[in-house]
């Protein structure tokens, strides 16, 4: 285990005490106020509890690496903020993020998340459905229960990011349900996609920290592209283990991404480099939907003939290396500084 898994399990643990601050493992009558305000008739608790904070915690408590609030405090520290004093942003990103996962599964009708069953199998389809949306709002009173001086910048940041991520996941399940053109995507409709999608949170975070450390408009803007730059890095990580990884995503189904037809860059710059026949075969099993083991592989092979897959891990690291140089110039050697590098690092050699 290297310093930066450490760090991200040490963090984990105080990320999640936070966390239970505003989402209790069980509601009752006091917490439930600080939640809801006093009720004007009678609150019942056993619901809420049923329905809300068993299964948020029922997915929190399977891990998950906690690294969009990490490098969250990570980019506060390096601007010389204070961390232990707006520790709670940390609540925010992760939050959001799982409750985007809980949704995610059901529109594509996953089976496993983190190696048990999805959300939505355990508790069924419309509390995983409400569940997922509440936790769209819930950290948001990280920022109505603190005197923060930055409240507004930070809800502005929040919102916008939330309207990024819906127009990112609408394109992505537009395009793997041919609901439009997705059979000549340009890799900037991809990327765009993927800044929207999954970049988001991580900008999001990258924002916050420097929000939190005072940073001004330029600095905030250039963090938070390194933090979109990282949230698409793991994106195009999971794509690559999605289809050569052993033990993708611990427990997500192997080669599930061709399963959903979804167009990642492998399969962007396979289509854009491959000859009719091959072009013509990939786009057939995607759009068949197959679980079916040995098409599966055989789309894999098409898409390593013409070398897409270590295009696309090439593609990763430049990106991530040319974020990183624009926020080298800005930030003043540190400990902090150095394990940002670190987390950096760890995102792009990840294998799990």
């Amino acid at each position: 285990m290297n310093e930066i898994e450490k760090m991200l399990i040490e963090n984990g643990k105080l990320i999640d005490k936070a966390i239970e601050k505003y989402i209790p493992r069980k509601y009752n009558k006091k917490n439930i106020i600080f939640t809801l305000e006093k009720p004007r008739y009678e609150y019942n608790i056993d619901s809420t509890n049923k329905a809300i904070s068993e299964p948020i915690w029922n997915l929190l408590d399977r891990g998950g690496k906690r690294w969009r609030p990490t490098l969250l405090l990570l980019v506060c520290e390096a601007l010389g903020g204070d961390v232990k004093k707006y520790f709670d942003l940390v609540v925010i990103p992760e939050i959001i993020h799982n409750g985007t996962l809980i949704v995610d599964d059901i529109e594509d009708g996953s089976e496993l998340r983190r190696g048990k069953p999805c959300i939505h199998k355990i508790f069924g389809v419309d509390i995983a459905i409400n569940a997922g949306n509440a936790m769209y709002f819930l950290p948001l009173l990280v920022l109505m229960r603190n005197n923060y001086p930055f409240k507004e910048k930070a809800y502005d940041i929040i919102m916008q990011e939330m309207i990024n991520v819906s127009f990112g996941q609408a394109m992505d399940i537009a395009w793997h349900n041919s609901l439009a053109d997705a059979d000549n995507l340009s890799e900037k409709e991809y990327l765009q996609m993927c800044a929207y999608k999954t970049g988001c949170l991580a900008r999001m975070a990258a924002k916050l920290g420097a929000l939190a450390a005072g940073a001004d408009e330029k600095t905030i803007e250039k963090m938070g592209a390194l933090g979109e730059s990282i949230g698409v890095l793991f994106q195009i990580q999971d794509d690559v283990l999605n289809l050569v990884g052993e033990q993708f995503q611990k427990g997500k189904g192997f080669g599930e991404d061709i399963t959903e037809g979804k167009r990642t860059l492998i399969v962007i710059n396979t289509l854009q480099k491959a000859n009719k026949k091959d072009r013509e075969r990939l786009l057939k099993i995607l759009k068949m939907h197959t679980k079916d083991k040995r098409l599966i592989k055989e789309a894999i092979s098409i898409m390593k003939k013409y070398g897409s897959i270590e295009y696309a891990k090439n593609f990763a690291k430049k990106m991530i290396n040319d974020a990183w140089n624009e926020v080298d110039k800005i930030l003043k050697e540190s400990d902090a500084k150095k394990k940002l590098y670190a987390l950096i690092r760890f995102a792009a050699e990840r294998e799990v």
